[in-house]
């Protein structure tokens, strides 16, 4: 039997092929551009995903026996707003994650609304890139369009929805638009009421390995696909990541440096953070999970390389780097390039690089990138200790994963260990293990991670370089308080 996973990212999609045993047949990636209609704004057009998603389903599927294909399960960059028309058709292009425009709505949830207040509701607080702020910014600036909402859903969603005509989401997916009570994984109906939207106009809820339903006849024949595959709820992009990395059960952790920066942490039962500087989010398992996400990572690697160093060779240009300059640099970065989520929560932010000098070469610029990332990623690991959760290791994935250097400096900046999956299918696998349980191919996903091979490559951190980036974290601790209000300043 064969399982289609399709992860639905910022910058490509990526659709795979794997059998029942998790083993991958083939994969797929079309890539497409973002839009960037003013500073800061940030969106993408729902109909390229799908056609995405469509061409990747019909490579995938080459030359193999179709009637194999079961099940197809959906992943998706979490939090986009994607509104439908009576007719179901779009009606703008989808708002993203990393869209910063609703400074005033986040700062009105959180301050007229309170952080007590929709902690009690949602066991989160708003945060620009989430989906609620988003609702209310296009209820103030584009009124015409709010009135014609009939539905609205997240981005694996539509996909799910043009595969089989079913308005469906996902409690983990769910869980970061602001508007579900996780801790009950339903619709809070004091949240839509303040966003100004019906139950109605929101799609059904589901868990992640639930079916939906069917891919629709007429799909099936031009993707080429038998009749009767099924399809799974989905999640989002970060859950169903930490189910192809094995991320389950109490305490286990994932670290992520894709196009944004997560730190995953599985629970098993519900818990939030006071001071909400961590989500509080449904797992694709059935459970629950902490979350911290920077929004700008293996990106901030990316920018540097291609607008400011005009570089393609990525691992030609880390290689000039020696080991004994980890934990040395004097030039420091913070990767603030789309404003920050996690902890500080602020649009304004920007990326800065300091201590520049007529000694900086340019070997300095992409460590401090590496670095600055890393420590940002520590910055969240730290309100996870002071939770009383001890990581003593982690799972790493994404694209910057790929980069043995980024991972030495990130596992001596955590001072942790990070085990190294296997495979870089991240949120496909994931998904596919949620479509193989949508068909009962496991009972759950735990049974379906327990067959897989645990991660045997692991990098260890070296006391000596670790002792070294606590001191240069200290000094990275100092540069954002002092710059927020030149981030202020500068915004206006």
């Amino acid at each position: 039997m064969y399982f289609i996973g399709i992860d639905i990212g910022t910058s490509s999609t990526k659709t795979s092929l794997f059998d029942e045993r998790c083993e991958l047949i083939r994969s797929y990636t079309k890539s497409y551009k973002t839009d960037y209609p003013h500073p800061g704004w940030s969106e993408q057009n729902p109909d390229v995903w799908y056609e995405a998603a469509c061409e990747g389903i019909s490579a995938v599927i080459k030359g193999i026996e179709t009637s194999l294909v079961k099940g197809i399960g959906a992943s998706g960059q979490m939090h986009g707003l994607v509104i439908l028309d009576s007719e179901d058709r779009v009606i703008r292009p989808a708002i993203l994650w990393n869209d910063g425009r609703t400074e005033d709505e986040t700062k009105f949830l959180n301050e007229a609304v309170g952080q007590e207040k929709l902690s009690e509701l949602t066991g989160n607080i708003a945060y620009a890139g989430f989906t609620a702020p988003k609702l209310l910014w296009l209820k103030k600036h584009e009124p015409e369009n709010f009135g014609k909402i009939k539905k609205m859903m997240l981005p694996k969603d539509y996909i799910n929805y043009r595969l089989t005509g079913v308005h469906s989401s996902d409690v983990s997916d769910a869980s970061g638009t602001l508007l579900l009570d996780v801790k009950n994984r339903r619709w809070s109906q004091e949240m839509l009421d303040i966003c100004g939207i019906a139950d109605g106009q929101l799609p059904s809820l589901f868990e992640s390995y639930e079916c939906i339903g069917e891919v629709l006849p007429s799909e099936a024949k031009k993707l080429g696909l038998p009749e009767g595959v099924k399809v799974a709820a989905g999640a989002g992009d970060n859950a169903a990541a930490a189910i192809g990395t094995k991320t389950i059960g109490d305490g286990a952790c994932n670290i992520s440096l894709g196009t944004s920066g997560t730190v995953f942490i599985a629970s098993d039962s519900f818990r939030a953070d006071r001071n909400n500087g961590l989500h509080s989010f449904a797992h694709a398992d059935g459970r629950y999970h902490l979350m911290a996400c920077i929004l700008s990572a293996a990106s901030c690697n990316q920018w540097l390389m291609d607008k400011i160093l005009l570089a393609e060779d990525y691992e030609k240009e880390q290689g000039m780097i020696l080991p004994q300059e980890l934990g040395n640099n004097r030039v420091f970065f913070l990767p603030y390039l789309m404003g920050e989520r996690s902890p500080i929560n602020d649009v304004n932010a920007r990326g800065t690089f300091t201590g520049l000098s007529l000694e900086t070469e340019r070997k300095d610029l992409v460590l401090a990138v590496l670095e600055g990332v890393a420590f940002a990623i520590r910055d969240n690991v730290e309100i996870a200790g002071k939770l009383g959760i001890e990581i003593k290791e982690s799972k790493v994935c994404g694209g910057g994963a790929r980069s043995r250097l980024w991972l030495t400096i990130l596992a001596n900046v955590l001072n942790m260990r990070l085990r190294i999956p296997e495979n870089e299918q991240g949120p496909s696998i994931g998904s596919a293990i949620l479509a193989m349980v949508c068909c009962g191919v496991y009972a759950d996903a735990a049974q379906a991670c327990a067959q897989m091979e645990e991660a045997a490559d692991f990098i260890e951190p070296v006391p000596s370089i670790a002792a070294r980036y606590d001191e240069q974290y200290k000094k990275y601790s100092l540069l954002y308080p002092a710059m927020k209000p030149v981030f202020r300043a500068i915004s206006q």
